[in-house]
């Protein structure tokens, strides 16, 4: 929705704008603070990250934070030395450096990073020699897409917070003896092992596409790490594909080596058998989660819609 005053081709320029302010100096290191770059947009560092967060999906300090990584991952990737891919992404230390790039790039910044670009939102990344690849009006996916992964994603961080509160007992209690949903995958015959298996599929396909040795699986019980593993393969599921769509790539083939034999695949029809058996399996997850006495919603992406968008849902017919 416009604000007040605005046309579309306003609000754009206002976009690009915002992006100006948080990318400013990040091709030379230059440390900016929120309130910095709000200063430069003329808003208050509130509104700032507001706008931004919501134009570009992404908040400005994390954007900013990200993009820098992105530089320094160039730069060792090139012969730099850590030291200096530290001081120049704006890092007081060298611990503090090596933190906040293992965290990203799931690696010590002394091992080689396989691409410098970091999962992004918004088609916003370092690009080399010494400048930034910015286009704010890119469509990174087609709003069908977007709203099947993404509604993926959320559901499936929703349905493991649910089940974080729930004993080890009622997590591992078999609900539906001998269901398997895919022979290659195992029982999933109680609620722990169909999340397991929901996070585990993405970490699978992530790998083959990604060209990855298979992932180690310790059919773990601990939802909260269940979480973590979902937080890390969601990020980089959502890059995949966007990546696909920014390639024109739904009609390359995937050789995937993971297989035994290896077997060729659509690069379409892998996503949407990722999409097909995550919302199979979201189901399944409600019915134990409600045999547990659990009260849990329906799923529907229509509501999940209108809750990401502020929208008021229509009074229930009878109510």
């Amino acid at each position: 929705m416009s604000e007040p005053g605005e046309t579309s081709g306003s609000r754009r320029d206002r976009l690009r704008e915002l992006l100006d302010a948080v990318l400013d100096g990040a091709d030379d290191g230059t440390p900016r603070t929120l309130a910095q770059m709000a200063g430069d947009a003329f808003t208050s560092p509130y509104h700032f990250n507001r706008m931004l967060s919501r134009g570009a999906g992404e908040p400005p300090v994390a954007m900013r934070r990200r993009v820098m990584l992105e530089r320094s991952a160039w730069q060792l990737r090139h012969g730099g030395t850590v030291t200096d891919a530290a001081w120049a992404a704006g890092y007081e230390s060298l611990e503090g450096f090596s933190r906040a790039f293992a965290k990203a790039f799931g690696h010590p910044p002394s091992t080689a990073a396989a691409s410098h670009w970091l999962p992004a939102p918004n088609g916003i990344h370092f690009h080399p020699p010494e400048s930034l690849w910015v286009d704010s009006q890119e469509q990174v996916l087609s709003p069908l897409t977007e709203q099947l992964v993404m509604h993926d994603l959320d559901d499936t961080r929703a349905l493991l917070e649910q089940a974080s509160g729930l004993s080890a007992d009622v997590l591992a209690e078999v609900r539906l003896p001998g269901r398997v949903v895919l022979e290659w995958d195992g029982p999933e015959e109680s609620l722990i092992q169909v999340l397991e298996a929901t996070v585990w599929a993405k970490e699978c396909w992530v790998a083959s596409i990604e060209g990855l040795s298979m992932p180690a699986r310790d059919r773990s019980d601990d939802v909260a790490a269940l979480i973590d593993q979902h937080e890390a393969v969601g990020a980089r599921w959502l890059a995949v594909v966007r990546d696909i769509e920014r390639r024109g790539a739904w009609e390359d083939r995937l050789v995937d080596a993971l297989c035994e034999p290896p077997e060729s695949f659509q690069i379409g029809s892998v996503v949407a058998h990722v999409l097909t058996y995550a919302a199979h399996r979201r189901l399944l997850a409600r019915a134990m989660l409600r045999m547990a006495g659990v009260e849990v919603d329906r799923g529907d992406p229509i509501e999940w819609l209108r809750a990401r968008r502020g929208e008021v849902p229509p009074p229930t017919i009878g109510a």
